[in-house]
């Protein structure tokens, strides 16, 4: 995990600061860094004993010496602006494989380094040269909508009309802010499992579908694909805890006090000023006030700490860390397990295998063959595990299940999880020429070496209501039709009280490992009270 403050036990060192941050997540920590280098007093308070929230690493398994990326794991939408801004020491690496998907005996590879080869496996999987002719187009599309939106999203909010005219392409802002995203994949492409490969994006950690109206999928298309102005999904050195500990180490030295081991219990405001109660990991309770409360945490949780009711969201996902003393074969013996683990791995995420697997979910049902897509971090970075581990050959695998809302684990929460994880295990190993569990690790005390985590378990552990990894759903990064005409309002971070405002992934504009969130706080609220 990352560092500890050693403030825990005394608790915040003031009574009343400029700005208190609820919540030591990067988003928190990014909101903490630019205010305070603006000679603004800044707190920040963390309920857990380390900085991080959900972009932590851990050393997972007992006597093991791997420092997994517990929960997120890979990097897109963080801008360079904030590394930059900020003197982060921090760094990702690209992967040369974007992704594999067996197929049969065979299988689909995305080779980032090698069209021929990428040609080669797509004639091979679906017939003919058709669907990779029609990939290159669609994410030609996509470079070109990123490369547009991407920039805007640490500015103020554009409204719709500036959003089209940026996206400047009528059909392709049709096809992605307009009409369910499944259109436009049925209309370029003819393959299921290539149209399965395109529509994960549109899916993970959300509940919905490819035909859904509300174009829920589409939004979350949409922040896949422009990460970084090119959509390219890349891998933390040093694991995600690396950047939280950049981040915390920026925050500390512009000024900002961390606390951690110290809980928010209440938020009440005047619109002027905001007092902040919490408790301490040894019992202490305090207030402290503020002009400005910066709120880290979902909105749901907002609402409860402010005595307020809002709609609780709901998650859908399946997290799986693994250690490996090895990498397991494949059945389909054209592919080295070292490159077909490289990119994304995808497990029964065909088209037609993804809408089955969410009419069954929708019904309350657990999937029957549950998709879900796998990464090896170690491939591209080995240094989170120590010389001796990977003298031995040992990797890591992240897995991440899709269409696994959290009302089906309402009932039986770890009878359910481990049903799942039977499941997705066996459509694993189903595509593999050995069990998965063969080629597990032991931790010291001879356990195998794998974690799940359900919904349920990420409300419990870091505070996720519903286990939803972008606190609420997402939306269109443009302003919405009510906004007023105020600063927290055109950065796309406010609520219903003046000097309180979003500054994690419930913010417009949120999601994922961005920082986004929190700099559009941070702008926010200097724009308000003079930079």
């Amino acid at each position: 995990m990352s560092a500890g403050d050693g403030a825990a036990a005394r608790g915040p060192g003031r009574a009343r600061y400029d700005v208190v941050v609820v919540g030591g997540g990067h988003n928190g920590l990014v909101a903490a860094a630019y205010l305070a280098r603006a000679g603004r007093s800044v707190l920040v308070v963390e309920r857990e004993d380390h900085t991080g929230g959900a972009a932590v690493s851990a050393r997972v398994f007992a006597g093991v010496d791997a420092r997994l990326s517990r929960y997120s794991y890979l990097v897109s939408l963080l801008p360079q602006q904030i590394v930059r801004d900020l003197g982060l020491r921090f760094e990702t690496r690209r992967r040369r494989i974007s992704s594999y998907t067996p197929v049969g005996a065979g299988g689909l590879l995305v080779d980032n380094g090698s069209e021929a080869e990428t040609r080669e496996s797509f004639a091979r999987v679906t017939g003919s040269e058709a669907d990779f002719l029609a990939w290159q187009r669609f994410y030609a599309q996509t470079a070109g909508l990123a490369q547009r939106v991407f920039p805007t999203l640490t500015a103020p909010l554009p409204t719709r009309n500036e959003m089209r005219r940026t996206v400047d392409d009528s059909a392709l802002w049709d096809a992605i802010f307009e009409r369910p995203l499944g259109e436009w994949v049925d209309k370029t492409f003819a393959d299921d499992t290539v149209r399965g490969v395109v529509l994960t994006d549109a899916l993970i950690g959300t509940f919905t579908h490819a035909y859904d109206p509300s174009l829920l999928q589409n939004r979350c298309f949409l922040y896949h694909v422009i990460g970084g102005g090119t959509g390219d999904w890349d891998v933390p050195i040093g694991g995600m805890g690396a950047l939280t500990d950049a981040l915390a180490a920026a925050a500390r030295a512009a000024g900002a006090e961390i606390v951690t081991g110290c809980a928010v219990t209440r938020i009440e405001t005047d619109g002027s000023t905001a007092q902040v109660d919490f408790t301490t990991a040894s019992g202490d309770t305090g207030t402290v006030a503020a002009g400005r409360v910066l709120a880290n945490a979902a909105p749901y949780e907002l609402a409860r700490l402010l005595g307020e009711t809002a709609e609780r969201p709901e998650g859908s996902q399946l997290k799986i860390n693994m250690l490996l003393r090895r990498l397991p074969r494949l059945r389909d013996t054209r592919v080295d397990p070292a490159a077909a683990f490289a990119g994304t791995f995808h497990i029964a995420e065909s088209g037609s295998e993804l809408e089955k697997a969410y009419r069954e979910a929708a019904s309350g049902r657990l999937p029957s063959a549950p998709p879900a897509e796998i990464y090896c971090h170690t491939l591209t970075d080995p240094s989170i595990l120590s010389p001796e581990l990977l003298a031995q050959g040992m990797h890591t695998l992240t897995l991440f299940g899709l269409h696994t809302p959290a009302r089906l684990f309402a009932d039986d929460p770890d009878g359910t999880k481990a049903a799942l994880v039977e499941a997705t295990l066996a459509q694993l190993d189903s595509v593999l020429a050995e069990p998965i569990r063969d080629c597990l690790a032991l931790d010291a005390d001879g356990r195998p070496c794998l974690e799940a985590k359900s919904p349920v378990d990420l409300e419990r552990d870091i505070g996720l209501p519903g286990g939803h990894i972008f606190h609420r759903d997402l939306e269109f990064p443009y302003l919405p039709e009510e906004s007023d005409n105020s600063p927290a309002a055109r950065w796309g971070v406010a609520t219903a009280h003046r000097n309180i405002l979003l500054c994690g992934a419930g913010a417009i504009r949120g999601g994922g490992v961005s920082g986004i969130g929190g700099h559009n706080a941070a702008m926010a609220v200097l724009e308000s009270t003079g930079n």
